[in-house]
C-alpha cells in the first residue's frame, strides 16, 4: 500500500528543493504536513462554510447586542454541567439567567430588552460567567471572548465589562501600503513615558508616534496590547486574548494610537502570543469548563516546563476557532496589519526548545521530535491571513532556525514572511562581555550578520527588549555603564570610555542595519542609548516605575549627547528609505580584515566602509567596488551632530579605477579614520527603488 503522501501534490514544492537540495531526502515530512494543511482547509469548508466564516466567530461567541438590542451570549465549556450568566444587570443573581446547553459542548443565552427597549446590559457594565462543574463545583469566570477586562486597584482580580459604547471608534485613515524595507519601531506603551508611571495609549498616540515618524521608521511592533493579569510578565502571560490592556485605556484609545500611525504612513503589528497562555483561572482561560484541558492540552503536556503556562491543544476544533478568529479579530476590529508571533520554538517541538541547542543539522527540524499540530497551525493562520489582508505581515520568533518558515505555504513552508535573526544581538552582547576592542573578529562578525537561510527574510537587530530586560543591560549601557551618568554632557570634552561607547553604538547599528537583514528592529529608547535596564514594578523592587520607563527627555536636552545618538539613528534610517538596502538582494562583502580592522561591504550599489580600529586611521584605503563612476559620502559616523569628530570632507569626491580589487571589477581609494563608518552612493545611479 503506497504512503498517503506519496499522492499529495504540493504546488512549489520542486522550487524549494530547487532552491535548497539538501531538503530533498524531508520531501515526505514536507507533504504530511501539507497532506495534514489541506485536511484541515477542506474540515472547514464542510463544517463551517470556509475559513473566512470560521474566523468571524468573534462575532457569534462572548457578547453580542443584536439589532434589536436585545443580547446574545455564547460560550464553549465541554466539560461545564451548568452555564449561567451573572452581572450587574440582575443584581449579581447566580440562577436567574441560565445558558441553554447545545451540541459540541456550546452554550447560548438570549436576554430580550428593556420595556423600554434598551439592552438589559448595559455599557461598561461587569459580568461574570456562573461554570456549575460535574463535581458539583461552582466557579465564577470571564468569558474568553471578553474584548474589555477592567481591574480596581484594591483587587488582584480582572473583571469582565460589557463594551458596547454608543459612538464606537470609525477608523479615518486606510492602512498604509506594505513597505519594502521594513523599519521596525519595537515599543510598549505602558513604559513610553520618562514618568514612572504606567503610560496611555493618548500618551503614545500623541507623543511617542511624532517621534517615531521623525526617526524614519515605517513600523511599529507593540508588545503587551493583549490583557495581561501580571504587568511584569512584559505581557507575555495574556489572560483575555480579544481584549486590549485596559491599563493603558480604552480599546477606542488604541483605535485612535493605530489609526494615526496609519496617517503618517506607518504600519502597527501586534506582538501575538499564541504559543502559550497564563495559569490564571478567575481572569484566564485555564480551567475555563471546570476541566484541565478545554483550550488546552491536558495533563503534562499542557504544561510548559519553564514558562509555569499553559499550552493550547492545537488540533482541537475550537480552539483553532478561537486562535485564528483572535488573529481576525485584532486585524479587524482595530485594523493592526500583522503580528509578531512570539514564542514559535516552543510551539515547532515538543521538546519546546528547553535544554536543546540547534547546530542547524536538518534532522533536528523533521521527525517525531515536531509538534505537526501546532507547526499545521502556523500554516493554517499565514494562509488565512495572507489570502484575506494582501498587505498583511507576519515575523516569526524562532531560535531554532527551522527551515521554510518563511517560504510560502504553496511550497511547504510555514508561510511567515520575516524571522528574526536572534543570533546577531548575542553576537554583540558576547564582543562586548568578553573581547578587547583589538581583538574583535571582523570574520566572525560578518559570519553571524550574513549567516541566514537564502530566501528567507530576516528582520535584524543589535538588541532589543529582550536583552534590556533586568539581568542585562542595553548596549550604551554595556558601552558605557556609570560614566553616562556624568559625562554626557556636551559641554565638557568626551573621555576615553565615553568618545569609545558613542561612535561604536553607531557603527554596530549601522553594520546591522546595513548587513544583517531584509527589515531592522530597534527597541525604543535604544536609538538614542537608553541607559540601564528594563525591571517592571514588582515585589522584588517594591513596585517601582524607576526602570519601566522610556526617558526621551534625555533626547530633548541639546546639552546632552543623546541627541546625537538620536540624530544618527535618525539619518541612517532616511539614507535607507532613500536608497533601499534591506529591500535589496543581500551584500557583497569585499574586505573583513583582522588587522586593519576593516569591513567593506556593496548593496544595493550602496558602499559601506567600516573601521573598527581602536586608533587606526587610513589616508588611501583601497576599497573594491561594482559599478564604476563617482562616489560621494552620504552618511558619515564621525560628522560633529552624531557626536563623532568631523574627520571627513563630505564635498569630497571619489573616483573609481579599473583596478580590479577583492573580486569587484574596480576600486577606489578613501580615507577612514579610526572608529567611523561611511556609506557613499555613485552620483550616476538613479536610486529610485
Amino acid at each position: 500500500m503506497a504512503d498517503a503522501e506519496d499522492n499529495v501534490a504540493i504546488p512549489e514544492l520542486s522550487s524549494l528543493l530547487q532552491m535548497d537540495p539538501y531538503l530533498k531526502p524531508y520531501e515526505k515530512d514536507f507533504k504530511r504536513r501539507y497532506r495534514l494543511f489541506q485536511k484541515q482547509l477542506s474540515l472547514l469548508e464542510e463544517a463551517e462554510g470556509g475559513f473566512d466564516q470560521f474566523t468571524r466567530s468573534y462575532r457569534s461567541f462572548g457578547a453580542h447586542r443584536q439589532p434589536d438590542n436585545s443580547l446574545v451570549f455564547k460560550e464553549w465549556a465541554p466539560a461545564a454541567e451548568a452555564l449561567f450568566l451573572t452581572g450587574d444587570f440582575n443584581g449579581w443573581d447566580k440562577f436567574s439567567h441560565p445558558y441553554k446547553k447545545k451540541e459540541f459542548g456550546k452554550w447560548e443565552l438570549h436576554i430580550p430588552p428593556k420595556e423600554d427597549k434598551s439592552p438589559a446590559v448595559a455599557h461598561n457594565s461587569k459580568l461574570k460567567v456562573v461554570v456549575h462543574t460535574k463535581e458539583g463545583e461552582r466557579l465564577y469566570r470571564i468569558s474568553p471572548w471578553a474584548t474589555y477586562v477592567t481591574k480596581v486597584k484594591t483587587s488582584v482580580v480582572y473583571d469582565w465589562v460589557f463594551w458596547d459604547p454608543p459612538q464606537p471608534y470609525v477608523h479615518k485613515h486606510p492602512r498604509p501600503r506594505k513597505p519594502r524595507s521594513l523599519r521596525i519601531y519595537e515599543s510598549h506603551v505602558g513604559i513610553a513615558s520618562p514618568e514612572g508611571k504606567v503610560a496611555s495609549y493618548s500618551n503614545f498616540t500623541h507623543n511617542v508616534l511624532p517621534r517615531i515618524k521623525d526617526l524614519g521608521y515605517n513600523c511599529i511592533q507593540l508588545m503587551a496590547v493583549m490583557e495581561h493579569a501580571y504587568y511584569a510578565s512584559f505581557g507575555y502571560q495574556v489572560t483575555s486574548f480579544f481584549a486590549a490592556s485596559s491599563r493603558y485605556g480604552t480599546p477606542d484609545e488604541l483605535k485612535e494610537l493605530i489609526d494615526v500611525a496609519h496617517s503618517m504612513g506607518i504600519i502597527v503589528l501586534l506582538d501575538v502570543v499564541h504559543s502559550h497562555a497564563s495559569k490564571n483561572t478567575e481572569d484566564g482561560l485555564n480551567r475555563f469548563d471546570g476541566s484541565d484541558s478545554c483550550f488546552f492540552h491536558g495533563g503534562q503536556r499542557g504544561e510548559h516546563p519553564l514558562w509555569d503556562s499553559r499550552l493550547f491543544h492545537y488540533s482541537s476544533w475550537e480552539v483553532l476557532r478561537f486562535l485564528l478568529s483572535n488573529l481576525r479579530w485584532w486585524m479587524e476590529e482595530y485594523r493592526f496589519d500583522g503580528f509578531r508571533f512570539d514564542g514559535i520554538t516552543s510551539m515547532l517541538y515538543h521538546h519546546h526548545g528547553v535544554g536543546t541547542g540547534f547546530s542547524g543539522d536538518y534532522s533536528e527540524y523533521f521527525g517525531l521530535h515536531v509538534d505537526e499540530d501546532s507547526l499545521v497551525y502556523l500554516m493554517l493562520a499565514n494562509h488565512i491571513l495572507h489570502t484575506l489582508y494582501e498587505g498583511c505581515i507576519t515575523i516569526a520568533e524562532d531560535v531554532s532556525g527551522m527551515p521554510t518558515l518563511c517560504r510560502p505555504v504553496q511550497e511547504g513552508g510555514c508561510g511567515f514572511d520575516y524571522r528574526l535573526a536572534m543570533a546577531i544581538p548575542d553576537k554583540w552582547i558576547q564582543i562586548l562581555k568578553e573581547f578587547k576592542d583589538e581583538d574583535w573578529n571582523m570574520g566572525n562578525i560578518v559570519h553571524t550578520l550574513t549567516n541566514r537561510r537564502y530566501g528567507e527574510n530576516c528582520i535584524a537587530y543589535a538588541e532589543s527588549h529582550d536583552q534590556a530586560l533586568v539581568g542585562d543591560k542595553s548596549l550604551a549601557f554595556w558601552l558605557m555603564d556609570k560614566e553616562m551618568y556624568t559625562n554626557m554632557s556636551t559641554l565638557i570634552p568626551m573621555n576615553p570610555i565615553i568618545d569609545r561607547g558613542i561612535q561604536l553604538h553607531k557603527m554596530i547599528r549601522l553594520l546591522t542595519h546595513g548587513l544583517g537583514g531584509e527589515g531592522y528592529l530597534n527597541f525604543m529608547g535604544n536609538e538614542f542609548g537608553h541607559p540601564e535596564w528594563l525591571d517592571f514594578p514588582r515585589i522584588g523592587n517594591n513596585e517601582s516605575y524607576h526602570y519601566a520607563r522610556r526617558q526621551f527627555n534625555l533626547v530633548d536636552m541639546d546639552h546632552l549627547r543623546y541627541c546625537q545618538l538620536y540624530a544618527f539613528d535618525r539619518d541612517m534610517n532616511r539614507t535607507e528609505d532613500k536608497y533601499g538596502w534591506l529591500a535589496a538582494p543581500p551584500a557583497y562583502v569585499s574586505t573583513k580584515h583582522e588587522g586593519d580592522k576593516v569591513i567593506t561591504f556593496e548593496r544595493a550599489n550602496v558602499i559601506f566602509i567600516f573601521n573598527f580600529h581602536p586608533t587606526n586611521s587610513y589616508s588611501s584605503y583601497r576599497v573594491g567596488v561594482g559599478p564604476p563612476g563617482k562616489y560621494k559620502i552620504k552618511l558619515d559616523s564621525d560628522e560633529v551632530q552624531y557626536g563623532g569628530h568631523g574627520r571627513l570632507d563630505h564635498n569630497a569626491e571619489f573616483f573609481t579605477e579599473p583596478v580590479p580589487f577583492n573580486d569587484r571589477p574596480n576600486s577606489m581609494q578613501v580615507y577612514i579614520p579610526c572608529r567611523t563608518a561611511v556609506v557613499l552612493a555613485n552620483e550616476e545611479i538613479d536610486y529610485c527603488y
